[in-house]
């Protein structure tokens, strides 16, 4: 006896599910008890923290990304390529932040409209600024991420989290007075032909 196969019944279930619905299983603002040996009021203040420094950091990300396309003048083609590469390196810091946040039980940040809600970066005009006008901006974004992140290393470090309190020194502070340095060194008023 041969069995026929109904070809409908079985690309039904083949097709994706779309349209689907469901509640949140973390509402934002809660946390979880995970197993890694912290308090949790230690975890929770961190992941507060972190949040506020995830949307700071995507904003300025963001900042690079927005200056790496609309940069003009003379030094377009290095600053070009500078703007881009530390994009990028904000980028590994977001993953970074939000991945913590997750593993310390929280729920991160992840939509543009709730990072521009909650970052403390002043908004750029949405129109292209003059080359040293993006590198103040950059340079003014770079010192509030770094003054909230010195801030927030020593609270991780008095809550005995070394995890946050390690992801903030070793990589956000880090990566971001290294941008500082690259960055303003472009706007450093010296001759461009003659030393006198």
């Amino acid at each position: 006896m041969t069995k026929t196969l109904d070809a409908d019944e079985i690309l039904k279930h083949a097709a994706p599910l779309q349209r689907q619905q469901g509640h949140e299983i973390q509402p934002y603002g809660h946390i979880i008890k995970m197993p890694i040996a912290l308090e949790e009021s230690a975890c929770s203040e961190s992941v507060e923290n972190l949040n506020q420094l995830l949307a700071d950091t995507m904003t300025l990300r963001d900042l690079y990304k927005k200056h790496h396309w609309q940069v003009a003048g003379p030094t377009f083609y290095s600053l070009h390529l500078l703007f881009d590469k530390h994009f990028e390196e904000q980028s590994g810091l977001v993953d970074a932040i939000a991945e913590r946040i997750q593993a310390l039980g929280g729920v991160s940040l992840a939509m543009a409209p709730d990072v521009a809600e909650t970052t403390l970066i002043p908004r750029a005009p949405m129109g292209r600024e003059a080359a040293p006008a993006q590198i103040s901006r950059l340079l003014h974004a770079h010192e509030i991420v770094l003054k909230e992140a010195r801030t927030m290393a020593r609270l991780a470090a008095d809550r005995r989290d070394d995890g946050t309190n390690d992801l903030i020194v070793s990589s956000i502070i880090r990566t971001n007075e290294a941008q500082v340095w690259f960055v303003g060194e472009h706007v450093v008023d010296t001759p461009l032909v003659r030393t006198k």
